[in-house]
């Protein structure tokens, strides 16, 4: 479905990373909406519409985001807080596409937690990459108890489409 924008909206675009304005009355079409963000089609490429803009795409209603929970941290509530995070051009989480190498959470000495996650890309040199190392800093960074949250990006190994979870093959239709 085409929508219009109703307003100038900031976007980021695919896969360069490179900020620009759509100006208002651009014709975009959704081709993704996970994690919040929404990507879009236009006659000038793709790009990315941080979640914070969205309201900016006339007759789009987004979805219900589930938000962290409230309650006690845990390691399953930052493995399940990833697996909101996507590449804009793939619709497949970060974790199921094998893109999260490592996961390490420490106490503080506040009693909270200080997380720090090794992630990788699907290609070196994706302008893409910090921004979705961000979107995963910033939700895991909104979990109750967390009080600092990193996300660093690594390139050994190098990720290969092996590396693919069943389910994540399964949505890309591999299986």
């Amino acid at each position: 479905m085409t929508h219009s924008l109703v307003q100038d909206c900031s976007v980021m675009a695919i896969p360069a990373g490179d900020v620009l304005t759509l100006p208002a009355g651009t014709e975009v079409f959704i081709t993704q909406t996970l994690g919040g963000n929404v990507t879009v089609r236009t006659d000038r490429g793709l790009f990315r519409i941080a979640k914070e803009n969205t309201s900016a795409i006339g007759g789009y209603t987004p979805a219900e985001q589930a938000e962290a929970a409230a309650g006690e941290f845990s390691e399953q509530a930052v493995w399940e807080t990833l697996k909101t995070c996507f590449d804009p051009e793939i619709p497949v989480n970060i974790v199921d596409l094998g893109l999260v190498y490592d996961l390490a959470i420490d106490a503080t000495p506040a009693g909270g937690h200080a997380v720090e996650v090794k992630m990788t890309l699907t290609a070196p040199g994706c302008g893409m990459g910090p921004v979705i190392a961000e979107d995963a800093r910033e939700k895991i960074a909104r979990l109750p108890t967390v009080e600092s949250a990193k996300v660093h990006i690594v390139w050994d190994p190098q990720w290969t489409p092996q590396m693919i979870s069943p389910v994540g093959r399964k949505v890309l239709g591999l299986e």
